[in-house]
This record gives structure tokens, sequence and C-alpha cells, in this order.
């Protein structure tokens, strides 16, 4: 049997919500906001950590908003992976544990070779399309793009031109069957022992099962990381982990095994 062959078998063992509420992202949001009240220091010592990330981004390319324009949008893209210990902190949460720091960074010991595969396969998406927005807004733009202001006025406000359409569209193309790919996939695996090719399978099972549900989350998604970043990214201290709990609560919701683990 191909490999194809054997991930479509064991995407059998989980059963895919028919039909979850329209509104239970709200839920979601809800769960994950007590997760991190419950355990405050992993999600902010994350929340912390994307922010300094960004901040080092910020000055490094301050004069090249042209490349830091795909930089923070690519950012969602590789999120699932950057939140993977806080889902393991919810899982301890949710069992009766207690768990701290060292919860979270136990998942990034390199013993499980299905994590650093798809972490490596989102890197090479977002790292795409970084690469695909600075193409585009260099060789489109009338003028130099290299700050914030020169891509509000160049960009965004442009009078004649669609490259901000085309920019929108093309991020678009690239996230959706990234979210697609992703939205349940590392909760997946970090609770099962299924290959990477079984939870990106059963995570687009879940979006074309619930298209209203998932597109609801995608676009909360959105709008709290732009809200996050925004607020000179300080807000994303709180609103990653924020989203982090929440989208363990989605994959509890989601997906249900039909048989045991194993």
């Amino acid at each position: 049997m191909t490999t194809m062959g054997r991930d479509l078998d064991a995407s059998r063992q989980f059963a895919v919500a028919e039909q979850a509420p329209p509104l239970a992202p709200l839920r979601w949001l809800a769960l994950g906001w007590r997760d991190l009240v419950r355990c405050p220091v992993p999600g902010l010592v994350h929340g912390i950590a994307v922010v300094a990330f960004g901040a080092l981004l910020l000055l490094v390319a301050r004069h090249r908003f042209w490349l830091l324009a795909g930089a923070f949008s690519g950012f969602l893209l590789v999120a699932p992976v950057v939140a993977t210990g806080l889902y393991a902190v919810s899982r301890a949460l949710e069992r009766g544990e207690r768990p701290g720091l060292a919860t979270a960074f136990a998942v990034w010991r390199p013993r499980d070779g299905r994590l650093v595969l798809f972490g490596l396969l989102l890197a090479l998406a977002g790292t795409g399309w970084v690469l695909t927005s600075a193409a585009l807004v260099t060789r489109f733009a009338p003028a130099a793009v290299g700050s914030p202001l020169d891509f509000l006025r160049v960009v965004v406000l442009a009078e004649t031109g669609w490259l901000f359409e085309g920019w929108l569209v093309l991020g678009a193309v690239l996230a959706a069957p990234v979210f697609a790919s992703s939205v349940v996939a590392i909760p997946l695996l970090l609770d099962t022992g299924e290959s990477v090719g079984t939870a990106v399978l059963t995570s687009w099972r879940v979006v074309l099962a619930q298209p209203g549900t998932m597109a609801l989350w995608a676009a909360l998604i959105l709008v709290l990381t732009l809200a996050g970043m925004a607020a000179a990214l300080l807000g994303l201290v709180v609103v990653v982990p924020w989203l982090a709990h929440a989208s363990w609560h989605a994959w509890r919701d989601l997906v249900r095994p039909t048989v045991p683990p194993g």
C-alpha cells in the first residue's frame, strides 16, 4: 500500500464533527482565555518571544517595508507551530495537571520528527509568501516602499493599478490551503501517533465539513492578530497564547478518535 493510501486509511480513525454550532469559535475563544488565565506564564513567555522577534524584524528592516509587509502577514502561516507548546499546556489543564514552562518547552525536544517536518513545511510556505510579497511590491509599486506610510500611500491607497488587490488575492490563495492543512493538524500530531499526511487530511476534512464555522474562525484569527500588531505589536503578548489555547479546544470540538490511538 502506498504512503498516501496508508494515510487515507489512518484518517478514518478520526470522526470529524458534521455540524459544529456556527458560533463555536466564540466558545473556543472563551475556553482559550480560561486556559490562559489558569496558567498564564507559558503563554505570556510565548507572546513576549513573538513580540521580541517582531521588534527585531522592525529593527533590521525598518526601512524596507516592502519586505516587512510579507514577513508580518506570513506570521499567520507559521503561527500554529509557534503555538505547539501551548497546546501541550491546554492538554495538561484538561487532564487536571498543573503545567508550567517545562510542559511547553518539553514539546520542542528533538524526538518527534513529525512536528519538525510539519514545522518545516509551514516555514517553507511562510518564506514563499515573504519572497512573493517582496517581489510583487518591489516590481510593481510606482515608487519605493520603505515605510508603513509608503505602503499605505503607494500600495493601499494608489489611485490607479491593481497592486494592493493582487497582493491580497495572492496572499489569500496561499493562506487558504495552509489554513485548511493546519487548523487541527498540530494538535492532532501532538495528541496522537498519526503521520503528517493523516493530520493534513483530517484538517482538510474539518474545513470541508464546516466551511462557515471555519471561515468565522479564520476571520477571528486574522482580526485578533491584526489588532495585536496594530497595538505596536504589544497586543500579541496576549493574542498569541489566547489563540493557541483556543485552537486546542477547536481540535477537541471538531475531531474525535473512532479507535484508541495506537
